[in-house]
């Protein structure tokens, strides 16, 4: 009979415990207080009016203001402090590759609770959209821990009803979700095509951070000899030479020209994009992403 310690529940609370203490230890440890830099508003709202002064622009004049003639008036603005944060994380076939327990999927989660949890300490709005070729999960933004420990259970006990992969249509539902500007980080190992235009879109209605991930079995594929590889998302089983000086070529190049694709069209739209590969830790790498930020005030 179950004790009420191994119960699957339990193990789960165990599991955000740990994760819990872990973000309270890198962020005061390490950060030193940036990591809430991730759930800084980047954007500008409306605060108020004073006189133009020398060296102000000239597009921040208020000109239905400085109608009334009582002087030329600029506009001024604060930084919004309700920020919203949507996780859209990539959950098909594709990102079962990894070893037990470091799969690309197993990766996403884990930097999707440890922001989970950090957006509970912050007070910040975070939700979830996760997706296949389709809509798999979706848990609106919202706030505290227990709104976080449901996003987490969510995403842990998730089973995807597809294997397919269409970053593209992941991208568009998230764009027709979004009634705001909001911080989106978009989490996936992009082996995909034909998503440039959505991506570009996303860009530049909010403030996306892009997190690929990426497993080092990709990129060198062990010389077994002729072997069945099953392709995760179509299931077709297909005899192959692993040990072919013309497959491996091929292999390591599909995968260099997937890593450096979405590498590129976020260089070309300024996006924030990190590649974090699943052998390891991804800790220190969003240390230096969020000090980027914040050294920035938002935008990259």
């Amino acid at each position: 009979m179950n004790t009420p310690e191994s119960t699957p529940f339990q193990q789960l609370v165990r599991r955000l415990r740990q994760m819990e203490i872990r973000i309270l230890k890198t962020a005061d440890a390490q950060l030193q207080g940036d990591f809430s830099s991730v759930f800084k508003g980047t954007g500008l709202e409306f605060d108020d009016v004073r006189l133009y002064q020398y060296g102000d622009e000239v597009r921040a004049i208020d000109w239905a203001v400085s109608s009334k003639g009582h002087g030329t008036f600029v506009k001024t603005y604060k930084e919004e402090r309700e920020q919203s944060v949507l996780l859209l994380l990539d959950v098909s076939a594709s990102q079962q590759v990894g070893a037990q327990g470091r799969r690309k999927l197993d990766v996403g989660r884990d930097i999707c609770g440890l922001l989970a949890l950090a957006a509970a300490r912050q007070e910040a709005q975070l939700g979830i959209f996760a997706f296949s070729d389709q809509k798999e999960l979706f848990l609106a933004p919202g706030k505290g821990i227990r709104h976080a420990y449901a996003l987490i259970k969510r995403l842990f006990d998730l089973e995807p009803r597809s294997r397919q992969t269409n970053v593209a249509e992941g991208i568009k539902q998230a764009l027709g979700l979004l009634k705001r500007r909001s911080i989106v980080l978009l989490i996936s190992d992009f082996i995909d095509t034909n998503y440039e235009r959505e991506l570009t879109m996303l860009a530049r209605k909010h403030d996306l951070i892009v997190v690929q991930l990426l497993d080092q079995r990709e990129r060198e594929f062990p010389p077994l000899g002729i072997i069945p590889l099953l392709d995760q998302e179509t299931g077709r089983t297909v005899w192959t030479n692993t040990s072919s000086t013309v497959f491996r070529a091929r292999y390591r190049a599909t995968y260099e020209q997937n890593r450096e694709q979405i590498g590129q069209i976020c260089r070309r739209h300024r996006t924030e994009f990190i590649s974090i590969a699943t052998d390891s830790d991804f800790v220190p790498q969003l240390v230096s992403l969020f000090r980027r930020r914040n050294q920035r005030g938002g935008r990259g």
